[in-house]
C-alpha cells in the first residue's frame, strides 16, 4: 500500500479495526497497545525510511515480510497456530505497512492474543497427552525441522504433532533412567512454566518484538530496543551495573542464584549462595513481591537498582530448603570483569617443553566503550583500546615478549571507534576502515595518533563468531601486512555499521531523551577494508585454518535472512609492513599441516566433523525406543568425546586467559614458527 496523506490516517485505523472484527479476532482487555506505542511506532517507521542504509520505503513487500517474520517469531515450531489462523492473518499482508506508519500496532497484540488462546488450548491437550501410555515399539518418526512442515490444517493435525512431541519427551526421560511417574510430573511442570512465562509477556515486549520484526525485514542486525532492553545494552557497553552482583536463572518456576559476581554486594555480604532460591523481593521497607513463577526479566528489574539503595530478598537456601530467610543487601556499582580485556605472558619452554620465546596473549571478548563516561569526561571510563594498551604496557614491564596473540574468538564486535583505536596500537597511522555513508560517499576512518604500542610479530585468532569490529581489526592487520590471521576458514561476515539512536525527532544521540521510547539500533553504513573489499557476507579469511566443528555450522552472515550483499570499492593508500609475505605464510601452513596430521586430538576433531556433517541434514528423530536408545548411546559417546575436546580447546570462557589444550598449543606452535620465519626473512634481506 502506498503512503497515505495524514488526513486519511483515521480512515486507515478504522478500516484496520473493522477488518480485525470481520476476521473474528477477539481482543482481550489486556491486548491493547499502551498510550505511547502509537507515537513510538510512527517514529520508528520514519527513522527506518530515513536512516537505514538501503533507503528503502516500508511498502507492501516489507508488509508481507513483517507478517511472516512476526508469526515465525511467535510460533517457530508451528505447534500453536493452525492454517485458519494464518489465513486470517494473511488478509492483512499488504495492510501492515500502512498501519505501522500511522502508528497502529494493534496487529501485534491481536496476534499475541490468538497465540495465547492457542497456547491455552495446546496446554490442555498436553496435560492429557502426558498422562497417556505409549507404545515405544512402533516405528514412527517426528519431524524436527519446522521448515519441512506446513502449518497444521486442523486441530486433529496439530494434536498429532503434539502427541509425537510428548511421546518423544517421555521417551527421552525414560531412556535417561527416569521413572515414568516422575517423568510425567517433570513434563507437567515444564509445560506449566512455559505457559506461565508466555502469559507474563508484557506490552513493551510485544511491541519490541513487532518493531524488531519490522527492522529485521531490512537487515538482520537492525532492531528496536525498549527502554528496558536499552538499559541492558548500555550495561554491556560500559561493563558496569548497579545491583547486588548475582547472576540468576529460572528453574522450575523459581529464580535461582547461578553465580555470585566477585566484588559485588552479595559476595561481600556472604549469605547468598549459588543454588539458593529467591522467592520474594522488597524495596527498602516496602512489602515483599512474590516472584515465584515470575519471568526472570521482571525479577531482574525488581532486584536491580541505584547504588546505595536497599533491596530485601526472601531466600530459600539450598542447604536448608524448608527455611525462608530474609537478606537485606545494599546495591552497589559492579564492574563486569569477566567481559573485559585480559592478558598473560606464556613461556614456551614451560608450556610446550620446547621453544624459547615468550608469547603475550590478549583476549578481547568485545569492543566495549562507556560512551556515557567518555562524553561526561570521566577520567578512567571503560574502553577496549585503553585496556589493551595497559596490557601491552604490562608486557613491557615484565621484560617484553617475542610475539603477541590477539584472541578474538567469540568476539561479536562492539564500538567501531574502539576497533579503530585498537588497530592504531599496532600501526603508526593511516586508514583503518572505510565506511559507505547513506549518500553513497566513501569516508575513510583513520588512526590519527602517530606511534605504535607494539611493533613485533602479531597473530590474530578468529572463528565463525568473530564479527563486526573484530573483522575490522583482523582485516586491517592483514591488509597492512602487520600480522597473520589464524582460526576458522573465515569470520562471521558482518560488514555493516549500526548506530544506536533514541526514538525521537532528534539528531543521532546515544542517550535517550527524558521520556524514553527506547532506541533504534539501525544499520546506517557498510564498512570496507582498506584493500576495498567489504567483509559483508564473506568475512576475513584465515591464513592458516585449524580444524573446528564450529567452522562447519551454519553460522555467519551468509546464512541470515535479508543480509546485505558483498561488494567492493576502490582500495585506499595505506602502509605495508611486510610481516606476512607469501613465502612466510606458505612455510607456516606446511608446518601446521604436518603437526595436524600427527596430532591425535585434531584427528578426533576431524572425525567429529565427519559425524556432524552426516547428522546435519537429518530432519526427523525416531520414536522407537530401541532405535532412539542406540542413537542416544552413540550421541552420548560423541558428547563425552566433545566434552573432552571442549575442555582441551579454549572457548574463551571464564578461567585462564589461554588455557592449556591441543588447540591453544597449536596456536603457540604457529606463533613460534612465525617468529622464526620473520627472523629468517630479515636475515636473508640484510
Amino acid at each position: 500500500m502506498k503512503w497515505k496523506a495524514p488526513a486519511r490516517v483515521g480512515i486507515t485505523l478504522t478500516f484496520a479495526m473493522v477488518l480485525f472484527a470481520a476476521l473474528g479476532f477477539i481482543a482481550h482487555a489486556n491486548s491493547k497497545p499502551a498510550a505511547g506505542d502509537e507515537k513510538t511506532a510512527k517514529l520508528v517507521s520514519e527513522m527506518i525510511s530515513r536512516y537505514h542504509i538501503s533507503r528503502k520505503n516500508i511498502d507492501d513487500e516489507v508488509s508481507q515480510r513483517l507478517l511472516n517474520r512476526f508469526l515465525e517469531q511467535l510460533d517457530p515450531q508451528k505447534l500453536y497456530y493452525i492454517q485458519s489462523d494464518i489465513d486470517k492473518f494473511m488478509a492483512l499482508k499488504t495492510e501492515l505497512d500502512d498501519q505501522i506508519k500511522s502508528g497502529d500496532v494493534q496487529f501485534a497484540f491481536t496476534a499475541f492474543d490468538v497465540y495465547d488462546q492457542r497456547l491455552a488450548e495446546r496446554m490442555k491437550l498436553v496435560n492429557k497427552l502426558i498422562d497417556r501410555d505409549y507404545d515405544y515399539t512402533i516405528e514412527e518418526e517426528m519431524v524436527t525441522d519446522a521448515d519441512e512442515l506446513d502449518w497444521a490444517k486442523s486441530d486433529e493435525e496439530i494434536a498429532e504433532r503434539w502427541r509425537k512431541r510428548i511421546k518423544y519427551d517421555l521417551l527421552t526421560l525414560k531412556l535417561d533412567g527416569t521413572e515414568m511417574d516422575e517423568a510425567r510430573e517433570r513434563l507437567h511442570k515444564r509445560y506449566h512454566n512455559i505457559q506461565s512465562m508466555m502469559e507474563q509477556t508484557e506490552g513493551f515486549e510485544k511491541l519490541e518484538m513487532y518493531l524488531s520484526s519490522l527492522t529485521h525485514c531490512f537487515d538482520p542486525h537492525s532492531s528496536y530496543m525498549s527502554p528496558e532492553t536499552l538499559d541492558d545494552f548500555q550495561i554491556q557497553m560500559r561493563l558496569r551495573l548497579e545491583g547486588i552482583g548475582a547472576a540468576l536463572r529460572s528453574e522450575d518456576g523459581y529464580t535461582t542464584v547461578a553465580q555470585i559476581v566477585p566484588g559485588g554486594a552479595a559476595e561481600k555480604d556472604g549469605r547468598l549462595k549459588v543454588g539458593d532460591k529467591i522467592i520474594g523481593v522488597a524495596q527498602e521497607d516496602g512489602e515483599f513481591t512474590d516472584i515465584v513463577e515470575m519471568k526472570l526479566s521482571r525479577v531482574v528489574r525488581l532486584i536491580r537498582g541505584n547504588k546505595g539503595t536497599v533491596v530485601r530478598l526472601q531466600v530459600k537456601p539450598k542447604t536448608a530448603p524448608t527455611e525462608i530467610k530474609t537478606y537485606d543487601l545494599v546495591r552497589q556499582e559492579i564492574e563486569l570483569k569477566s567481559s573485559e580485556v585480559k592478558g598473560e605472558i606464556i613461556d614456551l619452554s614451560e608450556r610446550l617443553g620446547e621453544g624459547k620465546g615468550k608469547i603475550g596473549v590478549i583476549n578481547i571478548p568485545s569492543f566495549y566503550r562507556d560512551f556515557d563516561g567518555a562524553r561526561s569526561g570521566v577520567a578512567n571510563f571503560k574502553s577496549t583500546s585503553r585496556d589493551v594498551h595497559k596490557v601491552l604496557q604490562d608486557f613491557e614491564k615484565q621484560g617484553g615478549v617475542d610475539a603477541v596473540v590477539i584472541d578474538l574468538r567469540m568476539n561479536g564486535g562492539g564500538a567501531l571507534s574502539e576497533a579503530i583505536e585498537v588497530t592504531g596500537l599496532f600501526i603508526n597511522d593511516g586508514p583503518v576502515v572505510m565506511v559507505k555513508e547513506q549518500d553513497g560517499n566513501i569516508k575513510s576512518h583513520n588512526d590519527v595518533d602517530e606511534g605504535v604500542a607494539y611493533t613485533g610479530p602479531l597473530v590474530v585468532v578468529c572463528n565463525r563468531l568473530s564479527a563486526s569490529a573484530s573483522e575490522i581489526f583482523a582485516g586491517a592487520i592483514k591488509d597492512y601486512g602487520r600480522g597473520i590471521v589464524v582460526g576458522d576458514t573465515t569470520t562471521h561476515g558482518k560488514g555493516t555499521v549500526q548506530n544506536v539512536m533514541p526514538v525521537a525527532r532528534t539528531t543521532f544521540r546515544f542517550l535517550s531523551p527524558p521520556e524514553s521510547r527506547g532506541a533504534l539500533k539501525l544499520t546506517i553504513n557498510q564498512f570496507y577494508r582498506v584493500n576495498g573489499a567489504s567483509t559483508q557476507n564473506r568475512g576475513v579469511t584465515s591464513d592458516i585454518v585449524l580444524p573446528s566443528l564450529i567452522d562447519h555450522m551454519d553460522l555467519g552472515e551468509s546464512f541470515l535472512d535479508n543480509a546485505l550483499k558483498f561488494d567492493q570499492v576502490d582500495e585506499v593508500d595505506h602502509d605495508r609492513y611486510g610481516m606476512r609475505g607469501n613465502e612466510v605464510i606458505s612455510a607456516l601452513q606446511q608446518a601446521n599441516a604436518q603437526r595436524i596430521k600427527q596430532d591425535e586430538e585434531f584427528q578426533k576433531v576431524n572425525e567429529r566433523i565427519t559425524k556432524y556433517m552426516k547428522r546435519k541434514n537429518r530432519k526427523t528423530v525416531s520414536l522407537n525406543e530401541a532405535t532412539l536408545k542406540a542413537e542416544q548411546e552413540n550421541e552420548k559417546k560423541e558428547a563425552e568425546e566433545e566434552e573432552e575436546l571442549d575442555e582441551a580447546a579454549d572457548d574463551n570462557a571464564d578461567g585462564p586467559v589461554f588455557p592449556e589444550g591441543y588447540y591453544n598449543d597449536e596456536l603457540l606452535h604457529i606463533t613460534q614458527d612465525y617468529i622464526d620465519q620473520l627472523k629468517r626473512t630479515r636475515t636473508v634481506n640484510r
